[in-house]
């Protein structure tokens, strides 16, 4: 039976949809897809054209609404609207060390997860598609981010299933190795952290007290692990959104306290610290952010190789520190208590070089489907000269290069920014 769930002003679908493990062996192991329809109250029993909303990540689930705000409240004007729980996250088959530990060796969750990447996530998208609206009708699509980077293969390998796609903060580097985008990003991150300093000169000197207490003190967070200072550099993931900066600066303001017996790191602060990174609780995240970047190469841990480039991350005493972005590295599976699980299938998949191509530049060039897309200019995470590379690849695309928002702009201000975008793809500006 469909669970149906009212909120002032919309109405909830739940769907579930068994999906091929790996689409090359359709006979093979299912998986369990969730998804969630989402109408406005007054155009319950409308007609309606459809949007899926595709997430940032990899690996997160799609929001879970609460009120009618935001992007939603200008997609469901109208729109029938599917937020999809991208498999693996959410209530779609997730994955965790959990899951992950009813396979014998880290090959089979190697094995496993590389059936976890964006042409995976497309292959469901068509095959809930075909079931739910039927095969010849087409729908929308948008895509934050890294669901960008779905929306941009939907067009490459499955073009046929759309009617419009729309991409926020998303256009993927093409063709590129590994190192490429994070040499980019590096950059990005540098300047960044420089921002951060020119706004917060205090936490220059915050940032370094707190780096040479843990160099001198063994700090153990709630969990049990210890913080490392690499890992307090990993702050800096919230750099480029758009309350980063406060964020960060209000965590470094309550580092420390006085004790009955010593000036200390607070327990406040190692909890704060400790829900302020994900990597954890969505270990997609962790295992697959570099092979999302990969065809046919391997990645081998890119972002620590390409780190020794920069010598700005180098810890080095009396100089500031600077934090790091949302690259992943090798020594996670071992300082992170709930990684360490999947070390050895994360091995794998850095050195695995049979990676499928994503993106089909022959198709993308003759494209037909009605494309428009915002580029954020100071993106941190997705670099702006290699979104704009690829939007010279796909043909038709309307572009918004805008420094009015962060990577977040469809969060913060997401009416005005969908609004936008809807327009200059119906030909309004």
């Amino acid at each position: 039976m469909t669970n149906i769930h009212r909120l002032p002003g919309m109405v909830l679908i739940d769907h579930e949809f068994k999906v091929p493990l790996d689409y090359t062996q359709p006979n093979g192991e299912n998986i369990s897809v969730f998804a969630r329809e989402m109408v406005a109250t007054d155009k319950e029993k409308h007609n309606l054209p459809w949007l899926v909303f595709f997430q940032g990540g990899p690996g997160f689930e799609a929001p879970r609404p609460e009120d009618k705000s935001g992007w939603l409240k200008r997609a469901l004007q109208e729109y029938r609207v599917l937020l999809l729980d991208q498999r693996g996250t959410g209530r779609s088959a997730r994955i965790n060390y959990q899951t992950l530990a009813r396979f014998a060796t880290p090959r089979q969750q190697a094995d496993y997860l590389k059936n976890f990447r964006a042409d995976s996530i497309v292959h469901d998208a068509e095959l809930i598609r075909r079931e739910l609206i039927g095969d010849k009708n087409r729908w929308s699509v948008l895509g934050q981010s890294y669901g960008g980077f779905c929306v941009i293969h939907y067009l490459s390998a499955a073009p046929d299933g759309l009617k419009e796609a729309i991409v926020t903060g998303g256009l993927p580097p093409m063709n590129r190795p590994p190192d490429d985008v994070y040499r980019a990003t590096y950059r990005s991150v540098i300047r960044k952290n420089q921002l951060y300093y020119n706004r917060y000169p205090d936490d220059v000197e915050r940032a370094r007290e707190i780096v040479d207490y843990l160099t001198s003190h063994e700090v153990n967070l709630p969990s049990g692990d210890r913080l490392s200072p690499r890992r307090f550099q990993q702050l800096g993931i919230w750099f480029g959104s758009a309350r980063g900066f406060e964020r960060v600066h209000y965590l470094l303001e309550d580092a420390f306290l006085h004790s009955a017996s010593s000036r200390e790191i607070s327990y406040t602060f190692l909890r704060s610290f400790e829900n302020a990174l994900w990597f954890e609780t969505n270990p997609i995240y962790a295992v697959l952010h570099e092979p999302c970047y990969c065809e046919g190469v391997a990645s081998n841990w890119s972002a620590e190789r390409v780190r020794s480039e920069y010598p700005e991350f180098q810890i080095t005493p009396g100089q500031p520190v600077f934090f790091t972005g949302e690259m992943v590295y090798p020594w996670m599976f071992d300082e992170y208590k709930y990684l360490r699980p999947l070390k050895e299938a994360a091995e794998i998949l850095a050195t695995y070089k049979g990676w499928p191509y994503l993106y089909d530049k022959s198709i993308l060039q003759s494209n037909t489907v009605p494309c428009a897309s915002v580029i954020y200019y100071n993106d941190m995470y997705v670099e702006r000269m290699l979104s704009e590379e690829t939007a010279r690849n796909i043909r038709g695309i309307r572009l918004w290069i805008t420094d009015e928002y962060e990577h977040d702009g469809l969060r913060v201000d997401g009416e005005k920014v969908l609004g936008r975008l809807l327009e200059m793809l119906h030909g309004e500006i």
